[in-house]
């Protein structure tokens, strides 16, 4: 049995421990730099033009789980800006599927049961692979005017019977706002399931409050958090810990990764992260293709490249512990979901 799941899962004692660690995430290379031991020389021109157009923003707690020394470091790379971000890639766009052209601001509803709903704006991490890198969000601030447009929108909808709380990372909200939007939405019959996509829970655990885990537990929908985490290296004693409060909150959590060149496209790498995620009580559930954004064009992998690592992660591990191979596709009605078997 996994050493991290013997561990005492208690409620955090300090509520406003995540607001700190937020309020101190490394935005200079430079410092991102010295906490690893790694060359300041090599911080080139570009790499700071790069994050000029994209900002650099990690927690201390992900840090700390990066190998010292290590220019390399899986969980380096997914945040580091790159030179190559600047370059300009054929079939590369600022909205890869489509959403900035929304009616509703702040509202998505790409497919026919559910609505995706921008919570907040801000990330506690800025991932270089991320799809709405470029999205608008100064047009889709979760404003009271607009949730208030939002949940109309909702209501008027029978056929949406699940929400998605997305951003920015929506648990960026505090609780006493969450609490709000989670008693808003429950107001609204046909509304019976709560899905909240996260990685802030991931970088910042502490986020997982007893306040949080309260409202899940006395509330009457189902929640259903989504972890966002590429590399087993992300998951510590603080993420078990996290994910066994709301397990024991009777919240479902499952994980989507993203595949990403020199980052986890290895079927070894891969085995590894699907058993740890199920060590401490995840299901592994969708791992995506790149989502074709301009500034990401690196960390690509090719479908054929994907299909064969997930083959041979499906000869390593248990069926349910195979993520579905997926890919987003503007304006197509649900994703579409690649075999890998001949």
């Amino acid at each position: 049995m996994s050493r991290i799941i013997q561990q005492k899962v208690e409620l955090p004692n300090n509520k406003d421990e995540w607001i700190f660690d937020l309020a101190n995430v490394v935005t200079d290379i430079n410092v991102l730099y010295s906490c690893l031991g790694l060359d300041p020389n090599t911080i080139s021109i570009r790499m700071q033009q790069a994050k000029k157009a994209f900002p650099l923003r990690v927690p201390r707690a992900f840090i700390n789980r990066m190998e010292k020394g290590n220019s390399n470091d899986p969980l380096l790379l997914q945040v580091l800006c790159d030179d190559r971000e600047l370059l300009k890639v054929e079939g590369y766009s600022h909205d890869p599927l489509q959403e900035q052209d929304n009616a509703i601001p702040g509202l998505l509803h790409k497919y026919h049961n559910r609505a995706l709903l921008i919570t907040k704006t801000a990330c506690a991490i800025n991932c270089r692979y991320c799809f709405r890198r470029h999205f608008p969000y100064h047009d889709n601030q979760g404003s009271k005017k607009n949730l208030a447009i939002a949940l109309e929108y909702i209501a008027n909808h029978p056929e949406l019977d699940e929400i998605i709380l997305s951003g920015g990372d929506p648990l960026m909200a505090k609780d006493h706002e969450m609490a709000f939007l989670i008693n808003a939405l429950e107001k609204i019959p046909h509304v019976k399931r709560l899905r909240i996509h996260t990685r802030l829970a991931v970088v910042i655990p502490s986020r997982v409050t007893a306040e949080l885990c309260r409202l899940f537990v006395e509330s009457r929908l189902q929640i259903v958090v989504i972890t966002h985490i590429n590399h087993s290296n992300e998951i510590d004693n603080a993420v078990a810990g996290a994910v066994g409060l709301l397990k024991k909150s009777d919240v479902i959590v499952l994980n989507q990764s993203v595949l990403l060149k020199n980052i986890n496209d290895n079927a070894n790498v891969l085995a590894q992260l699907s058993n740890k995620l199920f060590d401490i009580g995840i299901l592994p559930y969708y791992i995506h293709l790149l989502d074709k954004v301009q500034g990401a064009a690196h960390f690509l992998v090719d479908d054929n490249s994907a299909k064969l690592i997930m083959k041979q992660l499906a000869e390593q591990v248990s069926g349910y512990l195979v993520p579905k191979l997926a890919r987003e596709i503007g304006g197509e009605k649900s994703k579409q979901v690649l075999t890998f078997w001949n």
